[in-house]
């Protein structure tokens, strides 16, 4: 019998595991792939490295930082490099360069002038009925016109969430521009509020390790040691007297106190499957399209473009094969070796999931040719590195707040029975940690208060 049997080993999973740990719970950690750590896999070429998931963390999530200090991480830590400068998007088959100055979309040429006026409207713009739920297309349209939804939160939303934004819900992608809205009834009006105070834009507090995303998944799998078990699948999980019972096949039975589920959506709903099944219906409606990632790496001499930013994105009415990609070497040090470059292409998402199931050669020949026509790469890469995710980054469509409540609740309806996983809060490796943090604290509070029943029902002889 242990406190905590956490299913699915990927950052959310590991991070609440160790921090049970931490707080002196015995745990395991049942991961169905032979290697844990999800989607943050790093991975290096002779020199190159390559990020199969995610690339950064924002300092503003502060419990990511703290993890990072407590895993004796913080002198690996590398801030976003000197040489981003610009924010690309892809405007009539060309890279338009835009400053990453808070006014750089209204100085530049990017946007028409109407859209830019439209733009500078967007304080006079009211608020809508209370209790609408909007798409980030709807609430961009209503209060920066159409033009900037298109030619930028499209792109926008297409590179960091392969999402569309006609699809996703504006409350759980952007939980902040709602806040903004309702607290000072104008996005314009807050940002500049913000840059009164002297904070710092968000691109400028991006970071990463030295070795890479992968740096963080392996101290704590490092940290865990045998407390994770790998290539181990959970088939069901059932509820016995004093907890669970967890079935993992030939691999045998783990009885535990608590379980938390931190797998992918659609596994959670396999999981939860007649144990609770509201619970499971509501995991089992959050899809993830299929993405294609591939990393080349030139002689930067093969390269005319300066990449002097993060790279580019793509809007849909562009017709371009890639969301977008990213200029990996300007972005950190070390992806790439002296005199050579990195890129990162992504295909697939919500826009176009058929491309993100290519092949591997037909992949790597899409994002050639849409590099040599936009930032000039020429001839054969010295190093092609190419991943398939079957299932990519999950899609918060509308109504997803509803059913993140139902799978809060899980344990309300099944008592010691808890899911976490980065289609909560967010998918980016900050919003897993935040959101396994919470659910420790959760997990711990439902175990202190158990023992403290059991101890009180033992001294008064109902036990």
């Amino acid at each position: 019998m242990v406190d905590v049997a956490v299913i699915g080993g990927g950052i959310s999973g590991l991070a609440t595991a160790y921090l049970l740990r931490r707080q002196g719970h015995d745990v395991v950690v049942l991961e169905r792939q032979a290697h844990a750590g999800g989607n943050t896999l790093s991975e290096n070429f002779g020199g190159f490295l390559m990020e199969h998931g995610p690339s950064t963390v924002n300092a503003a999530m502060g419990e990511a930082l703290a993890l990072s200090r407590d895993l004796g991480l913080e002198s690996a830590r590398c801030d976003l490099g000197d040489e981003v400068r610009r924010r690309y998007l892809v405007k009539e088959g060309a890279l338009a360069g835009i400053s990453t100055h808070p006014m750089g979309f209204l100085l530049s040429n990017y946007l028409s002038l109407g859209a830019r006026l439209r733009m500078m409207a967007e304080i006079t713009v009211p608020r809508p009925a209370a209790g609408t739920e909007e798409s980030i297309a709807e609430f961009c349209r209503r209060r920066f016109g159409s033009e900037f939804t298109d030619r930028i939160m499209n792109p926008l939303v297409g590179g960091l969430y392969a999402g569309r934004a006609e699809q996703l819900s504006v409350s759980a992608v952007f939980p902040r521009l709602e806040e903004l809205e309702n607290r000072f009834g104008s996005i314009s009006w807050a940002a500049f509020r913000r840059r009164l105070q002297g904070r710092s834009m968000p691109g400028k507090r991006l970071y990463s390790w030295r070795e890479g995303m992968g740096t963080l998944p392996r101290a704590l799998m490092g940290s865990l040691g045998t407390t994770l078990r790998t290539g181990i699948t959970v088939r069901r999980i059932g509820a016995v007297p004093g907890g669970f019972k967890v079935d993992a096949g030939a691999d045998g039975t783990i009885k535990a106190r608590t379980v938390v589920i931190a797998s992918q959506p659609h596994v959670a709903a396999g999981l939860l499957e007649g144990t609770a099944d509201d619970a499971a219906t509501a995991a089992g409606n959050i899809h993830a399209p299929p993405l294609a990632v591939v990393f080349l790496g030139y002689e930067r001499r093969q390269v005319d473009h300066p990449l002097d930013g993060l790279g580019y994105l793509t809007p849909t009415a562009e017709k371009h094969s890639l969301t977008g990609a990213q200029f990996s070497s300007t972005m950190f040090p070390g992806r790439a070796p002296k005199d050579h470059v990195a890129i990162t292409g992504y295909l697939g998402g919500t826009r176009s999931p058929d491309l993100g199931t290519v092949s591997r050669a037909e992949a790597v020949d899409l994002v050639r040719a849409e590099l040599a026509d936009l930032i000039g790469a020429r001839g054969r890469p010295k190093v092609v590195g190419v991943r398939h995710w079957p299932r990519s980054i999950p899609q918060y469509e509308i109504g997803h707040a509803a059913r993140i409540a139902t799978l809060d609740s899980t344990s309300e309806s099944v008592p010691g029975l808890f899911v976490t996983g980065n289609y909560f809060d967010g998918p980016s490796v900050g919003s897993c940690v935040a959101r396994a943090t919470q659910t420790c604290a959760t997990v711990d509070d439902y175990l202190s208060t158990k023992g403290s029943m059991r101890a009180a029902a033992s001294r008064t002889g109902l036990n």
